[in-house]
């Protein structure tokens, strides 16, 4: 009540609908450089913008077959630092840094109940020892990956560009499309599953359009593009080098101070060689909130995300982001 209170006093220009700042954190997958910004605007030459998101995400699943056996079972935090400065007009970099941590986390109890109370499917989550942590994956009596210990640290720091390809912004409306590039370094320690080892870069186009109507802001947005990766040190041989990326979504802002959104986000595989759906099959996830325009010029997005494509991404990822322009 006290966030929309001071919401209420914001006097700023009516805020565009724009995407979360967020991808998919799974154990096996945020360890690449799957983009998370795909703003279909660049920062005005001069002016910089800092933003610090936090992707709180508990993933359970257990899966096998005659040859494979997986077990994905904790919680990660996610805190990334950002900064994105206008070089000059259309042109901007930036340079995002995250810090992971992964453990037994706190959150079982509550999914299990809130999974009771509407009656959705536990995935065998009820019935498996409550904060317990461990990632394994076995394949032919090998193992090929596994992790057993909490821990945090630097994860793999990316650097980024961008350029606006066009830009139209009449009255009541604003219509942008970025051409995007992201180099991820191999920063992290692969074998705590903060990094990958691999060198990923990623070049996408993401556009948007916002109409102020009667019924106020009206905006969607989407982003495509492809990933190249090098070889990394996490399950190297299953590794695939080219992966598909994009994402898409709409909102609706009834006051110059609030919206509500919803984003899908998505990509190709990650691995081949694998018949289980965590490793080999293309991920889905669905990001539903909104986001409050605060005194100052604070931007505060809050999102729940969960896996449409079940398994290939967390089981819920609570998304808390604020960003500001100087």
């Amino acid at each position: 009540m006290l966030v929309l209170c001071l919401a209420e006093q914001a006097l700023a220009a009516d805020m565009l609908v724009t995407p979360f700042r967020t991808a998919n954190r799974s154990p096996q997958a945020h360890i690449f450089g799957i983009p998370s910004e795909t703003s279909p605007e660049t920062v005005p030459q001069g002016r910089t913008e800092l933003s610090l998101t936090l992707d709180l995400a508990s993933t359970y699943t257990v899966n096998a077959t005659p040859r494979e056996r997986i077990v994905l079972d904790g919680e990660s935090y996610r805190w990334t630092l950002a900064a994105r400065y206008g070089v000059r007009d259309r042109l901007e970099a930036g340079i995002e840094i995250p810090f992971l941590e992964q453990g037994g986390g706190f959150l079982d109890s509550f999914i299990i109940d809130w999974h009771r109370i509407f009656q959705l499917p536990q995935g065998g989550r009820d019935s498996a020892p409550r904060n317990r942590f461990g990632y394994r994956y076995d394949r032919d009596g090998s193992r090929r990956l596994t992790m057993e210990r909490s821990g945090g640290g630097i994860g793999d720091i990316s650097l980024s560009a961008a350029f606006t390809l066009y830009e139209a912004h009449p009255a009541d409306e604003y219509d942008s499309l970025v051409l995007r590039g992201q180099l991820k370094l191999p920063t992290g320690d692969s074998t705590e599953l903060r990094g990958s080892g691999s060198t990923d870069t990623t070049l996408y186009l993401c556009g948007g359009m916002n109409r102020q109507t009667e019924w106020g802001m009206l905006g969607v947005f989407g982003s495509a593009g492809a990933m190249v990766l090098s070889r990394g040190a996490v399950l190297a041989d299953q590794q695939n080098n080219l992966v598909g990326v994009g994402g898409a979504g709409f909102g609706w802002g009834p006051t110059p101070w609030i919206s509500f959104k919803f984003q899908i986000n998505g990509h190709t595989p990650l691995y081949r060689g694998s018949s289980l759906t965590e490793l080999s099959s293309a991920s889905l996830m669905l990001t539903s909130g909104g986001a409050l325009l605060l005194p100052g010029g604070y931007l505060l997005d809050i999102g729940v995300s969960e896996d449409v494509a079940v398994a290939t991404a967390p089981d819920v990822t609570f998304h808390l982001g604020v960003s500001k322009r100087f």
